[in-house]
């Protein structure tokens, strides 16, 4: 007789960019060994198709209390939102993601009998949009909320070594994309002759820096720079070299990719970033600033660049103009085969999930 699926449940507020992606790949491997339950809050940025993104054998549950902001009354709804839901669900494993999902959740439920974990996809008190009065009281909360019985399993290696500062209770998981979905948009394709191009691609907001990289662009007014997305601070890149395409579908979006030479990341703080993978995987030189989850993948002279200021990346996209970067490009590409793909996520997540199970539980997962 066949032992019954473990259920795992996933409490998700942030469901939208980077996170989506997450989720959503995470999901579909674990599935094929686990029951999957995943509560979710819709976000400006969540596809209004998302549920075609999940194997079928996923169950959507949305908590409509969840909000990005504080707000004391929806907040304490979301609370008693989450608990009814997993009532319902009965998991074996509740796994918390972003910020406001990991307060409510840590004490919502108290770890101990279910075994929780919680992944902060990047700690807001890390974010420098915010203000240092806004930022110490979100490591505040970070800090009370440590000391629950929860594990937390960061991004990154770097995002780690901020969660040792708060509590011991931590591990890390690499973000990994999906090589195998990824190849089949990849394979129709095809990369037409193209001018020398250095690509972003993503939401032009604050945390990606767009002054920074118009600084660049304007540093190199010969070189074409592109920039596939859209956002509020659209303005910033006033470079006339700069093209903005706007929002475009994923394949679309992953055409103009191709089309590409140098991927530039100019962020001021990361967990680990998708994109930064997916350029990898595609073969596109990265080229990074020196932060945590960009330097915790790229590594200087060795698969990339990491640098400092604008001569820094300057330097870096010339040195591409010259084609000397098919050792760095290789190695990236090989680093997302053996490190960053969600096969080897999604395994490493299950270990860590079974040696939290009670010994008796742990038969008949597979």
């Amino acid at each position: 007789m066949a032992e019954k699926r473990k259920k795992i449940l996933f409490i998700v507020e942030a469901m939208g960019g980077g996170v989506f992606t997450y989720i959503v790949d995470l999901a579909n491997e674990l599935v094929k060994t686990y029951d999957m339950y995943v509560a979710y809050a819709v976000r400006r940025q969540t596809p209004d198709n998302y549920s075609d993104y999940f194997d079928k054998r996923i169950s959507l549950i949305e908590v409509k209390n969840f909000g990005r902001s504080i707000s004391p009354t929806k907040d304490i709804k979301a609370f008693f939102e989450i608990k009814e839901i997993a009532g319902k669900v009965q998991p074996d494993i509740i796994h918390l993601h972003s910020s406001k999902a990991g307060a409510l959740g840590r004490f919502a439920f108290n770890g101990r009998r279910i075994p929780l974990f919680y992944t902060p996809h990047g700690y807001s008190f890390l974010m420098k949009n915010h203000s240092a009065v806004k930022r110490r009281i979100y490591k505040a909360v970070e800090t009370v909320c440590g000391k629950r019985a929860c594990t937390t399993i960061s991004c990154s290696e770097g995002e780690h070594q901020e969660t040792l500062k708060l509590n011991k209770k931590a591990l890390y998981v690499n973000n990994g994309i999906n090589e195998e979905k990824l190849e089949r948009v990849l394979g129709g394709i095809e990369v037409e002759e193209h001018q020398f191009t250095v690509f972003m691609l993503g939401r032009i907001c604050y945390q990606k820096n767009p002054a920074l990289f118009n600084q660049v662009a304007e540093a190199m007014p010969e070189v074409r720079f592109l920039w596939i997305g859209d956002g509020e601070l659209r303005e910033e890149l006033k470079s006339p070299n700069i093209e903005i395409t706007g929002w475009l579908d994923r394949k679309s979006a992953l055409e103009r990719a191709m089309s590409a030479d140098v991927f530039l990341l100019t962020s001021l703080w990361e967990g680990l970033p998708i994109s930064l993978l997916e350029a990898m995987y595609m073969k596109k030189l990265c080229v990074v600033s020196n932060v945590i989850g960009n330097r915790n993948v790229i590594v200087n002279y060795r698969n990339g660049f990491v640098c400092d200021d604008v001569d820094g990346f300057v330097k870096a996209v010339k040195s591409a103009q010259t084609g000397a970067v098919d050792a760095l490009i290789n190695t990236a590409y090989q680093d997302i085969m053996n490190k960053y793909n969600t096969s080897v996520m999604a395994e490493k997540y299950s270990e860590i999930y079974m040696n939290r199970l009670p010994e008796t539980m742990r038969e008949g997962t597979a």
